[in-house]
Parts: structure tokens; C-alpha cells; sequence
């Protein structure tokens, strides 16, 4: 296990798990535009989340060997630049979560294939130049979590082609977490993170309206507060301190913070089994997020 441990940590195992509930989440979309009658088809589920688990996998490997350097300097303490993995080590492992990732979603679709190379080609662009620009970072890293959405999508064709544009929301989110994660070393400013604060409160905005318009009740809403009360607190006490470890907490609850939105997602689709199934991965993403490091 000691061996395996420094590789699960460029993985970032509790980000992996807000990974699969933006899967459940897109799922639970897509079933909205399935045949009335029709029942989850799990063997498809479980294709989806193997295929998110891998690219999300590969994405912060990558991150990590693209950022071996600056590393060294100002997070000694990573796999990477304490020698517990070297760069081509780690280079072998992002390669072959990408290929787990892409033939998995091959296994669903043509369109799931081409949904997770284009996840492929976002990471890699975020890794390698995006996350140096205020303004290209946060919309790339953004793009890499909606098109993640959009896997979950790909369950229905008919839901890409229908709502194709809801996977923009998570973009909006990102570039708020994102907005914020760049104070994190050093702290923060007030102004981007009030900026952030209008981004969430947009979200929130979104899958309220999305809930109405679908399910038009307020239990099918009511899974946005355990959201707002979970990513705000800490964006407030940032916004107040401006001290880099509250800036680290707020980017942890923002990370973490995406399975209750993602919650929210399928109890605005009225999937309430889904919904208590991503409910269920945030004990999971805490457990693994005291284990390994979520930044």
C-alpha cells in the first residue's frame, strides 16, 4: 500500500467521487427524455462512471506532471517533486486512465466516445497552458466539468439534444471554484471572490429554475440548501479573512461541494433514487479527502 499511495494521491480520490456524481447527475437528467416506463440501465451507469473515474484521473495526473516544477517550489511535499513518483511514472498512469476512460465510454456510444476525447483534449489544454490565464483557466477547467455532465448525458442522446445546454452550468460553478482556488498559496482578494459568491448564487438560480420547470414542486428545489449551506460559510469567512488556509477550505467546500449540486441536479429531475445515490458519495469524498489531498 505504500507504494500505491503516492499514485493515489495525484489521482485525488475524493475528487474523483464529485466526479461520479456529476455522472448520476447527468444520468438522472437524461432519463427525462427516455421512453416513459423505461428503468435505469445500470450496466450503462457503470460504463459511464469507469469512463469519468479514468479521465478525471488523468486530467490532475497530468496537472501534476505538467506542474513538476513549480511544484518543487511551492508544494514539496507532492508525489512528483518528493520523489516518490517520477515524471514518467506518473505520465504512464495519466496515459492509461485516458484510454480506460475513452474505451469505457466507447462502450456506451459513439457519442460517449466523443464526449470523453473531448474531455481528453480539455484537460490537456487546461493542464498545459489554460490554468496560467485568469481568463482561459477557469473557462477550460469549467468546460472540463460540463462536458463531464455530458457524459452523464450521452446516457440519452435525446438529452444532449434537448438540453445539451444545461452542461454550461458546471462551467459557470468551476469558474467560480477556480476564481477562488487562486489565492489558496498565498491568499486571496476580495473582489475575485465576490465574483465567485455571483457565480454560485447563479447556479443556484439555474437548477431551482430547471427543478420548476420539470417537476414544479418545492421538494423537487429543496436539495439546493444543503448546496448554498455547505459552499457559502466558508466563501464568507474567506471573503472576510482573505487568509490563504480560509481560501484552501473554501476551494475544499467548493471541490466537495459539487455532490451536493450535482444532488441537487437529480432531485430537480424528480430521480429520487439517484439522488439518495450521490447523497451517498459525499461521506465517501469526505472519508477520502482526510486521506488525500483535495488541492
Amino acid at each position: 500500500m505504500a507504494g500505491l499511495k503516492p499514485y493515489l494521491q495525484l489521482m485525488r480520490p475524493a475528487n474523483i467521487v464529485t466526479a461520479i456524481s456529476d455522472v448520476c447527475a447527468g444520468t438522472a437528467i437524461a432519463l427525462l427524455f427516455v421512453p416513459e416506463g423505461s428503468t435505469l440501465d445500470w450496466p450503462v451507469l457503470v460504463a459511464l462512471i469507469i469512463a469519468t473515474i479514468g479521465l478525471y484521473g488523468g486530467g490532475v495526473v497530468f496537472n501534476d506532471v505538467f506542474d513538476a516544477d513549480l511544484d518543487a517550489r511551492e508544494r514539496p511535499e507532492r508525489p512528483i517533486p518528493s520523489g516518490k513518483v517520477s515524471v514518467g511514472g506518473a505520465t504512464k498512469l495519466a496515459m492509461a486512465l485516458f484510454l480506460i476512460g475513452v474505451v469505457a465510454a466507447g462502450v456506451v456510444g459513439v457519442v460517449a466516445a466523443m464526449v470523453a476525447l473531448s474531455i481528453v483534449v480539455m484537460c490537456l489544454l487546461y493542464d498545459k497552458w489554460a490554468k496560467h490565464h485568469a481568463i482561459a483557466g477557469p473557462l477550460v477547467m469549467g468546460l472540463c466539468r460540463g462536458l463531464n455532465l455530458a457524459l452523464g448525458m450521452s446516457y440519452s442522446v435525446v438529452a444532449l439534444d434537448r438540453v445539451w445546454f444545461i452542461a454550461f452550468v458546471p462551467v459557470v460553478y468551476i469558474a467560480a471554484v477556480t476564481t477562488i482556488s487562486r489565492g489558496e498559496v498565498h491568499g486571496g482578494q476580495r473582489a475575485p471572490l465576490y465574483l465567485s459568491a455571483l457565480l454560485y448564487g447563479i447556479v443556484v438560480a439555474c437548477i431551482v429554475a430547471f427543478g420548476l420547470h420539470y417537476q414544479s414542486g418545492v421538494w423537487a428545489v429543496g436539495m439546493v440548501l444543503p448546496f448554498v449551506a455547505f459552499v457559502f460559510p466558508p466563501l464568507v469567512k474567506a471573503i472576510r479573512t482573505l487568509q490563504a488556509g480560509d481560501v484552501r477550505k473554501s476551494v475544499k467546500h467548493g471541490v466537495i461541494g459539487l455532490i451536493f449540486m450535482n444532488a441537487a441536479w437529480t432531485a430537480a429531475a424528480g430521480m429520487w433514487g439517484l439522488t439518495l445515490v450521490t447523497l451517498l458519495l459525499f461521506p465517501l469524498s469526505i472519508w477520502l479527502a482526510k486521506r488525500f489531498a483535495v488541492t
